[in-house]
């Protein structure tokens, strides 16, 4: 018997699948032109039936993806950052159309952490006769998150990140911005576990992950899994550049080392709070600094194209 592709399709047959694109013509480093012809080319040789939906000033790509929904797409492929990809997923969220995620972006966390191809045909073919994976989404107030929210030093360096660097460097234009943030001052954070008693930790961040990778691969938080109904919590305390090679190279053992310290928590809900402002960021989508943030797990409320053979573990 043969896998089933979208809506029941039969894997391998694809022809007749009616697809929404959620491009954004300013994400990553190739030329959008070239980027948009690739796309449609490889969306043409499938056999699929494309509606074209571009991203704006006005929409990151929420609204689009919206109307491809009431329009009848069969699954959303987004083109574009984790900021797009983040934007399409709250329109989608709950009514059952899977997101398809093609390379486009500068990070592409999202599609790193579940193993979805950076080659665009293999990426397509994903898309329309891939698994259909359920999984849960991070909210706080009007925000979502699919790989990670942080608030602290992680916000700042993404805030220090220029976009035209980004274009020009890739991933490798945030390791130039954590150098400048390295001396950025440590805060008291007091956090609240599913509603427990509150605990108070001196730190740099603290990071709320339904994701476990961040940029260069590196494995952030241990045991992560982006459908298993919780969000993993990691408190961060680092004082040098020694600190945060430790940091980005041992993490994955938890525990102490020198002046480092990484304390875990698993939650359905989690409050922090720091003494000062401090800035936040939802997938790297840096928000002006606040003094709290407060996230909960919408388990299961999304459904992604991903390879079907060995699901990628977060």
């Amino acid at each position: 018997m043969h896998g089933r592709g979208p809506r029941g399709r039969a894997r391998g047959d694809a022809l007749g699948v009616r697809v929404a694109v959620v491009f954004n013509p300013v994400s990553g480093h190739v030329p959008p032109g070239r980027r948009a012809r690739a796309v449609r080319a490889a969306l043409a040789h499938a056999g699929a039936e494309v509606t074209w939906l571009e991203t704006s000033a006005d929409d990151p790509g929420t609204g689009a993806a919206a109307r491809a929904v009431r329009d009848g797409a069969e699954v959303v492929l987004v083109s574009g950052g984790d900021g797009t990809v983040m934007a399409c997923a709250a329109a989608l969220a709950h009514t059952g159309v899977p997101l398809a995620v093609l390379p486009g972006g500068t990070g592409n966390l999202f599609a790193a952490n579940l193993g979805i191809p950076t080659e665009l045909a293999r990426a397509v073919e994903v898309a329309l006769t891939g698994a259909r994976r359920p999984i849960d989404v991070g909210v706080d107030g009007d925000a979502r998150f699919l790989v990670m929210a942080g608030i602290g030093v992680d916000a700042a360096m993404l805030a220090a990140t220029a976009p035209t660097l980004k274009r020009r460097l890739g991933w490798l234009a945030y390791v130039r911005s954590a150098l400048g943030a390295l001396r950025y001052p440590e805060d008291w954070f007091t956090l609240a576990v599913d509603g427990g008693v509150p605990i108070r930790r001196r730190a740099s961040c603290v990071l709320v992950a339904n994701l476990g990778r961040i940029q260069g691969g590196v494995r952030i938080v241990r045991g992560a899994r982006p459908d298993d109904g919780f969000l993993d919590v990691a408190v961060i305390r680092a004082r040098s550049v020694s600190d945060w090679v430790q940091v980005a190279s041992r993490v994955v053992a938890g525990g102490r080392w020198g002046a480092v310290r990484v304390e875990t928590f698993r939650a359905r809900r989690i409050e922090v709070r720091s003494a000062t402002p401090q800035p936040i960021e939802y997938d790297g989508d840096v928000r002006p600094p606040l003094d709290r943030l407060r996230v909960e797990v919408d388990p299961a409320a999304l459904l992604v194209c991903v390879p079907r053979a060995g699901h990628a573990q977060g």
